[in-house]
């Protein structure tokens, strides 16, 4: 085992020497040690770590010196199959329950953390690779001469790792405390729950939909594939953990700021203080050593920089456009009118003037504030001469000859150059607003949320909605829409389910596993260029340079692609599930390939 040198805060311990299960199990602190070494070990997926995983679906794109060029999706994308890490856990709970320097309640809470991160890690192994051997409490030990075979599991079903899963969460809950804890950082029983309502909720949506394909992906053994009679049954789980966590748990949708919703969407998710919203996060505490993120380092407009970092990866059009008007579902930004004319605006973000809040509290949009000031986003000037527009661009921050900045220092452009905004807008959701926060010697100890109460009331919308509880489904949606200031639906479907949780959980995780269990990824994501949703898009402001008409002075949007260079995401239908590596089957003959292998 690893011993982990004690400091002030839990998870903030960083590995320092090999001791032996005696002299660990015998100590309180290296127990605890070893526990915060867990934590740190469970980061997979898209994650403010990684400031390039935003950028492979269709939320965000590379701006660090120019857009790439990925298209497809790779046979191990984000795939985990981390059976070492299970055979700590499993080593951990053996030397837990034998140790004689606990009581039982520290046992007891001890074990259903543990519990609670090998469900977390089956889950997240499940849901890219479907079943996969459930190893239980083992803890193997190869000896010389001994006959591999018993050391050697088939893969679960996929139904079965999701019950076991669900019934490791079920356990664990009522091991956890019940109250919160500082940032959110460790388990407690409303985590479990939420981890037991996402499982469901998903093994749910897999047998419904996969279903409903004309050609369902599955194997003769069911490793991949739930049946469909199954479905009701994991949605009744689903709602009944979910409303566990809304009706009885300490947190709430937070809405500290009725009055600027915008705000208080940005601090539901990006403020720590007093936060009621966030059940389980990845904590980047700070000061602690090698903890804090580069996420706003990275990414923070150059006009606010603090460092020579800036500006790698900025959210496409296609995020923004699918946040709503306050009175029209269409989302999409006017900057035509019927005529093909531009339509003129005063300033930039005003094109953005009563859009559904959560977008200015994920996105910093044209002209929008961080930090106090206006981040200016201008592509350069579109200049009338004879009767039609050209376009005039420059570097970054120059001037024309009446000091008019042309191309702003932020850009946007679609040159390779490093450090300039190549969609037009800026990450607003995970950006630390604290001084400093942008420096590469303190860069952020923003956090990552994992679960938080939205999720819980989404999920029960969707439970109830698949369950044919249409009140109670619009209930759930509706107070999610009212937070976020705009119409209340009348009905409800699938498609505002997903719309619905595209808007609210932009850059948290979601959006990838929601498709694939959908089972849209390959129809959204179809690889055509120029499509609506699998071509990425930017949006450039212009200043109007127009003396002697009215239009002088305003600005006026292009709809780009968001690259010279098209590669529109293309999803094919062996991405639904991680391929099985070869080794692994070599290793042990009873594990059968993925579909499409």
């Amino acid at each position: 085992m690893t011993y982990l040198q004690s400091c002030s805060d839990f998870l903030e311990r960083q590995p320092d020497q090999i001791l032996t299960d005696d002299q660990i199990f015998g100590d309180k602190v290296m127990i605890r040690s070893v526990l915060a070494n867990f934590y740190g070990r469970v980061t997979w997926g898209q994650h403010i770590g990684d400031w390039y995983s935003f950028t492979v679906l269709d939320e965000a794109g590379k701006s660090d010196q120019g857009p790439d060029n990925m298209q497809n999706f790779g046979n191990e994308h984000w795939r985990v199959s981390n059976y070492e890490l299970i055979r700590n856990f499993n080593q951990f709970l053996k030397g837990l329950r034998e140790s004689t320097v606990l009581n039982d309640t520290e046992k007891q809470e001890y074990e259903g953390e543990v519990r609670f991160l090998r469900a977390w890690t089956y889950f997240n192994m499940c849901r890219g690779l479907g079943g996969m051997p459930i190893v239980g409490d083992e803890v193997f030990e190869y000896i010389s001469g001994m006959d591999v075979g018993s050391l050697q599991y088939p893969r679960a079903t996929e139904a079965e790792m999701y019950d076991y899963i669900i019934a490791e969460c079920e356990a664990a809950s009522l091991m956890l405390p019940a109250s919160t804890n500082t940032n959110a950082a460790r388990a407690n029983r409303w985590v479990a729950l939420m981890l037991k309502a996402r499982s469901a909720i998903y093994a749910g949506s897999l047998a419904n939909y996969n279903n409903k394909m004309t050609s369902p992906i599955r194997t003769p053994g069911g490793e991949v594939g739930i049946a469909a009679n199954l479905a009701n049954a994991y949605y009744e789980k689903a709602l009944q953990a979910a409303q566990e966590v809304i009706n009885t748990s300490p947190y709430s949708l937070q809405l500290t700021k009725p009055d600027d919703l915008e705000r208080n969407f940005y601090e539901a998710l990006s403020v720590k203080t007093n936060n009621t919203e966030v059940i389980w996060a990845r904590d980047h505490g700070y000061p602690g050593e090698g903890q804090q993120v580069n996420f706003t380092t990275m990414n923070i407009p150059g006009s606010h920089a603090e460092d020579i970092d800036r500006a790698a990866a900025g959210p496409i059009l296609n995020l923004v456009e699918d946040f709503e008007y306050v009175d029209d579902r269409n989302g999409d930004i006017k900057i035509r009118d019927d005529q093909g004319n531009f339509i003129f605006y005063d300033d930039p973000l005003d094109a953005f003037a009563n859009k559904d809040a959560r977008l200015g509290g994920s996105v910093i949009l044209p002209n929008a504030l961080f930090r106090g000031t206006a981040v200016e986003v201008q592509a350069g000037h579109k200049v009338w001469n004879n009767g039609t527009w050209q376009t005039v661009t420059s570097t970054p921050g120059e001037r024309d000859n009446a000091g008019r900045v042309i191309t702003s220092a932020n850009g946007p452009n679609r040159s390779n150059e490093q450090f300039i905004n190549k969609s037009g807008f800026f990450f607003r959701k995970f950006l630390d607003e604290t001084p400093g926060a942008s420096t590469r010697g303190r860069n952020s100890d923003m956090w990552f949320p994992r679960f938080r109460f939205a999720e819980a009331v989404l999920i029960a919308a969707e439970a109830a909605m698949e369950l044919g509880q249409q009140s109670i489904a619009l209930g759930y949606i509706n107070q999610i829409r009212s937070r976020a200031g705009i119409q209340p639906l009348a009905s409800i479907t699938v498609d505002d389910i997903i719309q619905e949780r595209r808007v609210e959980f932009a850059f948290e995780n979601h959006r990838y596993w929601d498709l694939k269990r959908f089972r849209r990824a390959h129809i959204i994501w179809n690889g055509v260029v120029n499509s609506p949703n699998a071509q990425h898009w930017a949006l450039f402001p212009y200043l109007v340079v127009a003396p002697g008409t009215p239009n002088d002075g305003k600005f006026v949007f292009d709809r780009l692609t968001f690259s010279n260079s098209l590669h529109p995401r293309f999803f094919e239908l062996r991405n639904y599930y991680n391929f099985i590596d070869l080794g692994w089957q070599n290793a042990n003959p009873k594990i059968v390939l993925n579909p499409f292998q």
